[in-house]
């Protein structure tokens, strides 16, 4: 057996790969066995240039997190794997838990998120994402017939725009600076547009692109009284915007969604773990394969993360444990 490690953020642009202790599993608690973990680019990108902002440091907490921001820290969300020692009952299982980059975790039999039949390991690995992309559309309220722009074709704004093209007679639209992501977005379900053929008149309109042109481009397209849902996190950046103009006069709503706290429309009904559960089925639509596009052996890690996360091409990227 593989000794037992785990991917730290040790200081700006640098990730090291430390032992673990393994700690004996009890009647209530589980060891997952990673297969996959996925490395969420705009929060770990903030993570690994230190720049969580002192306001947020506690609420920034990840579950099983070990260390402080903003250095050293073991970070990280989206693992899938497989129970290998635990209660009889649940060895075997393949599984979704919140925790950061590691060989071996052990976790609460309750930290578990069993798979859905049919859910390949690896497309797991997006359940985090999917989940908080469930959650934009519950905030955004997007009705049957909508006019729907997202603004931002990463992860995060296709997996939106795969759920709220579900949604009967919606109509999404997505942009993006990169041509490339108009097959992407097809895929989805969605139109493609550059920003400068952006739409007008959208009855909502989501911001995934973490950047301040991006959110202006959201302003600008939103209908009158349309509502604007920022879904982007800037860390410790101020983002100024045109808030005098013509914002009042349209009766523009801007709202944010963060995955933190269930919609507030669901949330009499909707625990985490439900929406968790809803997320993962979602996640049984092969077309969401997609949306990984690199692949990087565990061990490789700390060499190659640090590009990857300093704006590097493609989408979801995965770390395989062999």
């Amino acid at each position: 057996m593989q000794p037992n490690e785990a991917l730290w953020y040790t200081a700006p642009g640098r990730i090291e790969r430390r032992a673990v202790n393994d700690t004996a599993s009890g009647s209530s608690r589980v060891t997952v066995t990673a297969r996959y973990s996925g490395l969420s680019r705009g929060t770990e990108r903030l993570v690994l240039q230190g720049r969580i902002p002192v306001s947020e440091r506690e609420r920034m907490r990840c579950p099983h997190q070990d260390g402080e921001f903003p250095f050293p820290v073991k970070y990280g969300y989206a693992l899938a794997g497989v129970v290998t020692d635990g209660p009889q009952d649940r060895i075997g299982e393949n599984v979704f838990i919140l925790h950061p980059h590691q060989r071996r975790a052990h976790v609460p039999v309750a930290g578990l998120h069993r798979l859905p039949e049919g859910l390949p390991l690896r497309r797991a690995c997006l359940g985090a994402n999917m989940e908080t992309a469930l959650n934009i559309t519950w905030d955004a309220e997007i009705s049957p017939g909508g006019r729907v722009l997202i603004i931002g074709g990463g992860v995060l704004g296709l997996l939106t725009a795969g759920v709220a093209a579900r949604i009967p007679g919606v109509a999404v639209t997505v942009v993006d600076i990169d041509p490339t992501r108009a097959a992407l977005a097809s895929l989805m379900g969605a139109v493609f547009a550059l920003p400068a053929d952006a739409p007008e008149n959208q009855d909502v309109v989501i911001h995934t692109s973490a950047t301040e042109a991006g959110l202006r481009q959201a302003l600008d397209c939103a209908a009158f009284e349309g509502k604007v849902v920022e879904a982007s996190w800037f860390g410790d950046a101020a983002v100024p915007l045109p808030l005098g103009q013509a914002f009042h006069s349209r009766r523009l709503r801007l709202i944010s969604s963060q995955v933190g706290a269930v919609a507030p429309s669901r949330r009499a009904d909707w625990t985490r773990e439900r929406r968790m559960a809803a997320a993962l089925e979602l996640l049984r639509d092969a077309r969401y394969d997609a949306l990984i596009t690199g692949e990087i052996d565990f061990t490789e890690a700390p060499e190659r993360v640090p590009a990857v996360l300093d704006h590097g091409g493609g989408l979801m990227t995965v770390l395989s444990y062999t």
